[in-house]
């Protein structure tokens, strides 16, 4: 190491009792499905469907966003008390059968569904979302959220809605086709809750089946809950490598680059596909994309200290919802509280291609049974680190101790002039003692490592948490009582998570151009 000093600097309290979770709420009837396995044509006809305790508990999705904010509930005090309020307002349905959903493990999996009715939208919310006519009952945003029983990360693999599956007994059909099919099945006399539960339940068997996996938990969202939670979050930063006009169909217009959607701009980006040059494809990006913008728009100052609007969030979230029964929000919330942006990945179900049913339908094929069970399963394994590398730090880290008790010294390897010192300033502000700062040994590290002597495990794990992500390693370069900070080009500052690196390949991978995505990757998308 160079310890040349002349590096450049830096440029419990009471509900109210509307909001007691014993008094319950009234259920919201759902529209009866208009056809089984068919949906309308977009356009004048109908649209094309759409599609962390504070600090680091987040995660969910366009379906998701909802789950998203009821995820800030902190510990005790305020956090209890959003939870009542979530509780309280949350809408419950009968979503998870007793049969024909089974799977083994211990991992959490959650069904996250977008359900395109338009019967609660007004005339003018119609035509401001340009969301045309209902056309029934569309589950066309399918997500399933699988998070390994230590809670250290999670995945979120999206079901394209033309996907051909075997539904239980309605044979082959197109997946989307699964939860008007149980709608439909209902008893004459059920009501219109009995009815969604009827879908619901359909649906979770379906693709419990497609998976191998049991569905411990199900949330819905509809067009007006969209819009109304992206509304709330204030705004998402997204990133189009092209500019797009799909005025006539979703209304999706906007500029190439970086940009902010809320409301109805925010609906019309997930749901576009015409002109996107790989239609449907493109699509489950761009929610993908939405719902990492979301996760971190939950971890900025913007949220993590406006206790307003934390409450407003988790008020908003929890009555545009419907979830299963047993679903605890405060217990997902705990759950999830080591997830970051960067462990949290989204995928593509893999899939063979595209093709036609013996209607003439467009379909597409998925890989075989055996396939998909063997990459659902793969979900829950440990990564590998690959060789001769050294193993990130884990949720499982060594004690910490206060900051003050640690000195560190910072080595600049990013190549980018300044940032020792400017990570200096920070570790001192965060309460660290900064011994040396200067040049590391090679200017091109691609990955931040904590490097600290033997026995000094305590204080590398205390520096580890202040920069999640980071590598952290024994070497014989280390001071007894002093640990290293090397920055690398994945460094983003003192409290925020180092970037991912690009995930490897899987054998299973979709398709060419399918790659799987982190929370953290603000590439451009189509």
């Amino acid at each position: 190491m160079s310890r040349d000093r002349s590096e450049p600097g830096p440029t419990g309290r009471s509900l109210p009792a509307r909001l007691d979770p014993r008094a319950g709420r009234p259920t919201r009837a759902r529209p009866t499905a208009d056809r089984v396995g068919e949906r309308a044509e977009d356009g004048a006809r109908g649209a094309e469907q759409p599609g962390r305790r504070t600090g680091r508990r987040a995660v969910v999705a366009r379906a998701v966003a909802g789950v998203l904010a009821t995820l800030l509930l902190a510990g005790a005090g305020w956090g209890w008390y959003l939870g009542q309020v979530a509780e309280a307002t949350v809408n419950r349905t009968d979503a998870i059968p007793d049969s024909g959903n089974e799977g083994g493990g211990d991992a959490m999996n959650l069904l996250l569904v977008g359900n395109d009715s338009r019967a609660d939208l007004t005339e003018e919310q119609l035509a401001e979302l340009n969301a045309g006519e209902d056309s029934g009952i569309n589950t066309d945003t399918m997500i399933l959220a699988h998070v390994p029983a230590d809670g250290a990360r999670a995945s979120f693999v999206s079901f394209p809605r033309d996907s051909y599956v075997q539904i239980p007994g309605h044979g082959w059909d197109k997946l989307n086709a699964a939860y008007a099919y149980g709608y439909a099945d209902a008893p004459e006399n059920a009501s219109g809750q009995q009815r969604q539960a009827a879908g619901a339940q359909l649906l979770v068997q379906t693709i419990s089946r497609l998976t191998g996996l049991q569905i411990d938990h199900y949330a819905e969202v509809d067009l007006l809950g969209f819009f109304e939670l992206s509304s709330v979050v204030g705004g998402v930063e997204v990133n189009l490598c092209q500019a797009v006009d799909d005025s006539r169909w979703s209304g999706a217009v906007f500029p190439a680059g970086v940009q902010t959607v809320s409301g109805a701009d925010a609906l019309k980006f997930v749901r576009q596909r015409h002109g996107l040059p790989r239609g449907d494809f493109d699509r489950i990006v761009r929610q993908q994309v939405f719902i990492a913008g979301v996760l971190r728009k939950m971890l900025s100052e913007d949220v993590l200290l406006d206790l307003g609007k934390q409450r407003e969030l988790v008020q908003a979230a929890s009555s545009a919802l419907t979830v299963d029964q047993s679903l605890d929000l405060f217990s997902l919330a705990e759950q999830m509280q080591s997830v970051t942006a960067g462990s949290i990945d989204f995928q593509t179900i893999p899939y063979l291609g595209d093709d036609q049913d013996d209607q003439g339908r467009y379909i597409l094929r998925l890989q075989d049974e055996d396939t998909l069970h063997e990459f659902f399963a793969q979900l829950s394994a440990e990564p590998e680190a690959p060789a001769g590398e050294a193993t990130p730090a884990t949720s499982e880290a060594p004690a910490t101790v206060d900051p003050p008790a640690v000195t560190v010294d910072v080595y600049n390897g990013s190549g980018q002039p300044g940032l020792a010192a400017e990570a200096a300033d920070a570790l001192e502000t965060a309460g660290f003692a900064v011994g040396d700062t200067g040049n590391a040994d090679s200017s091109d590290y691609g990955q931040t490592v904590v490097r600290h002597a033997a026995g000094d495990e305590a204080l590398a794990a205390t520096l580890a948490a202040a920069v999640p992500g980071a590598v952290v390693e024994a070497s014989d370069d280390a001071t007894s009582g002093t640990v290293q900070l090397v920055l690398g080009s994945d460094f983003n500052g003192v409290g925020q998570a180092v970037t991912p690196p690009a995930p490897a390949a899987a054998s299973s991978a979709p398709a060419e151009g399918e790659d799987a995505r982190t929370a953290a990757d603000t590439t451009c998308i189509n």
